[in-house]
Parts: structure tokens; sequence; C-alpha cells
């Protein structure tokens, strides 16, 4: 369920969102780590909408429920790897960044896992999922059961 029917009110707008969408789906950024960020930004937004989208989706992938389950304590568990936990601060300093910002030492963390232009593609796909998680609770859009 929905607000309002806003693709087809604002198409041209929900276009330049897919498109990005489609953008995103294309990096060189592993596919399971851009689902992880996905959830843990939604957990952060607290958007169920994309919570459940995204934790089917990481299930499709193969994720286990146990990393799926733990992802709001990643900093505490073994099993993600330096590349998914440095991704993951990355995107919690992002959607908090007006109280974490993107400081330079967790910067250059993250460029020992990632290239320049896969650095860039994690900041589009953690704005993305924020974006989604944004016009998902404003739209009003809901879980329903299965």
């Amino acid at each position: 369920m929905k607000r309002l029917d806003y693709y087809n009110l604002a198409p041209d707008g929900m276009e330049i969102m897919m498109q990005m969408e489609k953008y995103t789906k294309k990096s060189s950024v592993n596919r399971k780590i851009r689902e992880l960020i996905k959830i843990r930004v939604s957990q952060i937004n607290g958007c169920a909408y994309c919570l459940n989208m995204h934790t089917s989706d990481a299930r499709k992938m193969g994720e286990t429920e146990k990393r799926i389950y733990c992802l709001t304590t990643w900093h505490e568990c073994d099993f993600y790897s330096p590349e998914e936990k440095v991704a993951l601060e990355l995107s919690e300093h992002i959607t908090l960044i007006p109280t974490k910002r993107v400081p330079e030492e967790l910067y250059k963390r993250v460029r020992e896992h990632y290239n320049e232009k896969q650095y860039i593609d994690l900041v589009l796909i953690t704005n993305q999922i924020n974006s989604w998680n944004r016009i998902s609770i404003a739209m009003g859009n809901t879980v329903t059961e299965d």
C-alpha cells in the first residue's frame, strides 16, 4: 500500500531514480556488499519496506540469516570481511552525515580496499538507498504479509 501512485504521477523523476539504480547495479562493488549496504542503511532509516525487499534479495544471493540478523552489530562480528566492514562503516557515516561526517581517516581505510571509482560507487549506492528509503517512507509504503 502507498499514499500516491508516484511512478505514474511523477514518471520523469522516477525514471531518473531508476537510471541511478541501473548504474549502481553495474558497479564493480560486490553485489552482496551492495545488498548489505542497502539493508544496513534501511535499518538506520527505519524503512520496513526496503528492509523487506533487500533482505529477501540478499537471501536469493545466498546471504545467510546470521549475517543479515547481525548487520546492526557488524563491527562486533568476525564473519564480515574487512572490505564489507569498511563499506558498512562508510555507509553509516554517509547516512548519518550531520553527526558523523566522512573523516579523512575513514576515507583512507576505504581506499585500502576500494579504488577511486569504487569509492564513488559506494557513495552513490549509499545515497541511492537513502533516497529510496525517504521516498518509501514519505509515500507510506508498507510491508504486507506474503
